[in-house]
């Protein structure tokens, strides 16, 4: 007997609070660092998103909702418990548990997992928060070990947003490469650990693309599934490097900056889900999800923003990225 699992992970562009929430939930350090983006940011914005990204969530997995999904640029908790009620109202039946913590990003987002707890349980003392060292505060990643109620296995999820491109991409690598090192140091604890057969998850988005020398060189992946399966050190394979290829002859992304696609939304693997072990992903399940409405109509298919946040406000929009998904089958 087998359960599959439909896993997502998703930016939802600034989901922030509104701007006059209680300093329980915004500290006056990000109050002062957001500074203007707030202004206008009423409630009503803040819960007209939250409705437009929920109408979303609700529609993945063929109108099912994910079993696990990763959200970033999530301001707090208290966001976070607005969206999975909205979620679950959508999806009678589905009940989500939070993996979350603030972080010491400087804009104050943060990493999140919302997981269907009738699937998964989070033991005490098993989420972890790894800093990636620059010298500006940036998202740690986070990592749960999840426990699977259908095999009681211990599945190691890590939650990625890298430093960002602001500044320039070349001048801001050094900060990814060293987000890549942080991930592949923690694949190799998980390993060392919880046992070298345990299966590894990384989400998220890495603001690089598949190719470049953050997730190669430093995180320690690769597109070839025979070199996850023969190497001699851990490494992770890329689940993210066919949609390279895109559509008709067109390149795909999950985000676009100046009408250029970019593939900085991905999932990678290590070698015991790239295995026929009992929990293995399939390879060809993973997409980038363009629900109707969700990505621009004209001769670029870029994901539609809702803005907010310094930005203009469209409230028939949703994020400034697309969702990746993929599925994954747990045997007993």
């Amino acid at each position: 007997m087998s359960v599959d699992y439909y896993v997502a992970w998703w930016n939802v562009e600034n989901l922030f609070d509104e701007e006059k929430a209680p300093a329980t939930r915004r500290t006056e350090k990000v109050r002062r660092v957001l500074g203007n983006d707030l202004r206008g940011w009423t409630r009503t914005l803040r819960n007209r998103k939250i409705d437009q990204l929920a109408s979303v969530i609700a529609q993945m997995n063929d109108g099912a909702g994910p079993d696990l999904l990763g959200v970033c640029e999530v301001e707090n908790r208290f966001v976070l418990n607005l969206l999975v009620a909205n979620v679950e109202k959508r999806l009678p039946g589905r009940h989500y548990g939070i993996a979350h913590a603030d972080t010491d990003d400087a804009r104050g987002i943060d990493v999140a997992f919302l997981y269907d707890t009738g699937l998964f349980e989070v033991p005490a003392d098993e989420t972890f928060f790894h800093v990636v060292m620059r010298r500006n505060a940036t998202r740690e990643i986070v990592q749960v070990n999840f426990r699977t109620r259908h095999g009681a296995r211990t599945w190691a999820v890590f939650g990625n947003h890298w430093p960002s491109r602001s500044g320039g991409q070349y001048e801001s690598a050094g900060y990814r490469d060293i987000a890549g090192e942080t991930l592949a140091y923690f694949h190799e604890r998980v390993l060392e650990v919880h046992g070298p057969e345990t299966p590894v998850l990384a989400l998220g988005d890495f603001n690089d693309e598949p190719f470049d020398v953050s997730l190669v060189t430093h995180a320690l992946s690769t597109r070839q599934r025979n070199r996850v399966l023969n190497a001699d050190v851990p490494l992770l394979w890329n689940l993210a490097w066919p949609l390279l290829g895109g559509r008709g002859g067109q390149p795909d992304g999950s985000f676009y900056w100046q009408n250029q696609p970019n593939l900085l939304d991905q999932v990678l693997v290590n070698r015991a889900m790239a295995a026929d072990g009992p929990l293995r992903v399939d390879e060809e399940s993973v997409r980038i999800l363009r629900f109707p409405g969700t990505a621009d109509e004209g001769q670029y298919p870029r994901p539609v923003p809702f803005g907010g946040m310094g930005h203009p406000v469209d409230k028939q929009g949703f994020s400034d990225h697309f969702p990746i998904a993929l599925r994954v089958t747990e045997e007993d």
